[in-house]
């Protein structure tokens, strides 16, 4: 079996790929770099004359080969090998007559637990979406508790409403359901210290990326500090080697590796042992529908120490769109695909330019003083 064509797709910030073959079997893959995805299909084509006439099945080594074509890294190009990495697990596992979490080990449990990102913000919407999400069955939900201008409050003011928020929830929702607190990288290493702690008493699952990334270890010492609290990072990193780092300097905690960000299911699968081997448990990232979550979804079959897998509303709305999974959520769990492959169809014909993340890239927080938020 040979490859014959790549294509990469481009619909608003959702990005595509598609590896076909010359037996007449086509792979689907998706990368996460939602933010450039325009830049990650530049990369796609530069991968093009090493991939077609190749050999799909030697998928390690083509991981390894496009990585390392040039000396650069980052999330373009982790979002491009991402792309690739799954839709040649895609092929093997049709070829086989499998699906793909055979080839990762088997299956290790019988149904993927969920947890819900709610979208709201304020006490009151959040409490009412948690609820609504227990009630259709699922046992853990995600939010942001921040209040909406977080970057002009005062230290007090914004643990303490933070605190409310997410007491609103958990009081809701009860002491059976989990909660994931999101801080979407929002507080300074200072504000985190003083936050962290704030909301403990409500038993959060894990506290998430309370910090900007631009400093692994700086993400792993506002973790050493979270006593009692555990933390979460990961899914803005690219490699085996950023979750190392993080590990061995942040000690045991949530790792949040994107298989459309972080290496595919290749890497995805060694950065689940790395966690293993550090106690550590996997809570797999994906907000971009339903090809990702599916590629997410054998991973988290296969591996020990997966705890649950995001899910987003989009995933729903999704489900008849151009990416279409084999399966559908029952209450707060996804079913155990059965379909060679990814069980995934993906049919871009015609297919609309998506909007999966809600928001103009250029738009980020500004204080009151006309200062960027993030920036600190």
């Amino acid at each position: 079996m040979r490859i014959t064509e790549v294509e990469s797709v481009v619909l608003g910030d959702a990005h595509f790929v598609t590896v076909h073959t010359d037996t007449g079997l086509v792979g689907v893959g998706q990368s996460a770099c939602w933010g450039y995805p325009t830049a990650v299909h530049a990369v796609v084509e530069t991968f093009r004359p090493h991939l077609v006439g190749a050999d799909p099945a030697r998928i390690e080594h083509h991981w390894q080969h496009l990585y390392r074509m040039g000396p650069f890294r980052g999330a373009v190009l982790g979002g491009a090998v991402s792309a690739i990495d799954i839709a040649l697990w895609d092929i093997k596992g049709k070829a086989l007559g499998v699906p793909v979490f055979d080839l990762l080990g088997g299956r290790y449990r019988d149904k993927v637990r969920l947890h819900l990102l709610l979208p709201g913000t304020g006490a009151e919407a959040l409490a009412a979406q948690a609820a609504a999400a227990v009630a259709d069955g699922f046992t853990a939900v995600k939010f942001d508790p921040l209040p909406a201008n977080y970057g002009d409050l005062s230290q007090a003011r914004l643990v303490t409403e933070t605190a409310k928020t997410t007491a609103a929830v958990r009081d809701t929702v009860g002491a059976d359901v989990d909660i994931l607190i999101e801080l979407h990288r929002k507080l300074t290493p200072l504000q985190a210290a003083a936050v962290i702690p704030a909301l403990a008493p409500h038993h959060p699952l894990m506290v998430e990326d309370a910090i900007q990334i631009d400093s692994i270890s700086s993400q792993a010492e506002v973790a050493r500090r979270a006593l009692g609290v555990p933390s979460a990072n990961g899914e803005r990193l690219h490699t085996i080697w950023e979750f190392k780092e993080l590990l061995a300097q942040g000690g045991t905690q949530y790792v949040r590796p994107d298989v459309g960000l972080a290496g595919g299911l290749s890497h995805g699968r060694k950065i689940a042992a790395l966690a293993e081997a550090h106690h550590a448990a996997v809570v797999t990232h994906n907000c971009l529908g339903p090809l990702l979550t599916m590629a997410s979804v054998h991973l988290d079959v296969a591996i020990p120490n997966f705890v649950t897998q995001e899910y987003s509303p989009l995933d729903d709305e999704l489900a008849e769109g151009p990416a279409r999974a084999c399966v559908r959520r029952e209450g707060g769990y996804l079913p155990v695909p059965t379909e060679p492959g990814l069980g995934v169809t993906l049919d871009l014909a015609g297919a609309q330019p998506q909007d999966l993340t809600g928001r103009p890239l250029t738009r980020i927080p500004i204080r009151a003083d006309g200062s960027i938020a993030y920036a600190v």
